[in-house]
């Protein structure tokens, strides 16, 4: 297995995978999330990827099949009141082929993430995960992750 950065070339595989996350989402939200979106178009996918402070890298075969994604942020805040100006690597979106979870391409492109943060001088790796998707939670918390902030809601026609 080879982890690189995405290429255009990549676009309908990223987009097929981007799909099963968005149905995993709107399973677990259908309030929140469309059924049958995408979450980029073609342009924006095409900007992203030539985004260097938006890197997206992928997981592929021997014939170069992409089997999963990460898509990256690099996030800072200079000169903030309060918050300190360390630089992070927030991953927006990490997914592997629903086909092919359990044969450990998602923690080696999460090492490879974390790599690649460490490598660009950054303090850490953030990410947000929805509390509907469970297995993301364990998988992440395998990875050493631990949370940092939780965000809460009431939804006002519950009562």
């Amino acid at each position: 297995m080879n982890i690189r950065r995405a290429q255009e070339k990549d676009m309908p595989r990223i987009h097929a995978l981007l799909a099963q996350v968005e149905d995993v989402h709107h399973r677990g939200r259908p309030d929140l999330f469309k059924s049958g979106a995408r979450k980029y178009s073609d342009e924006q996918l095409a900007t992203i990827l030539t985004d260097d402070t938006r890197p997206v890298f992928v997981a592929c075969d021997e014939q170069d099949q992409v089997l999963g994604y990460a898509f990256c942020i690099f996030q800072q805040h200079p000169d903030d009141n309060i918050l300190t100006d360390i630089r992070t690597l927030y991953i927006d979106d990490l997914c592997v082929d629903e086909a092919l979870r359990g044969a450990h391409i998602g923690k080696r492109l999460y090492a490879f993430v974390v790599d690649h943060a460490r490598e660009q001088g950054c303090y850490n790796v953030t990410l947000n995960v929805w509390a509907c998707n469970e297995a993301a939670m364990r998988f992440y918390e395998s990875c050493g992750l631990r949370p940092q902030k939780i965000g809460m809601e009431k939804i006002l026609d519950e009562g």
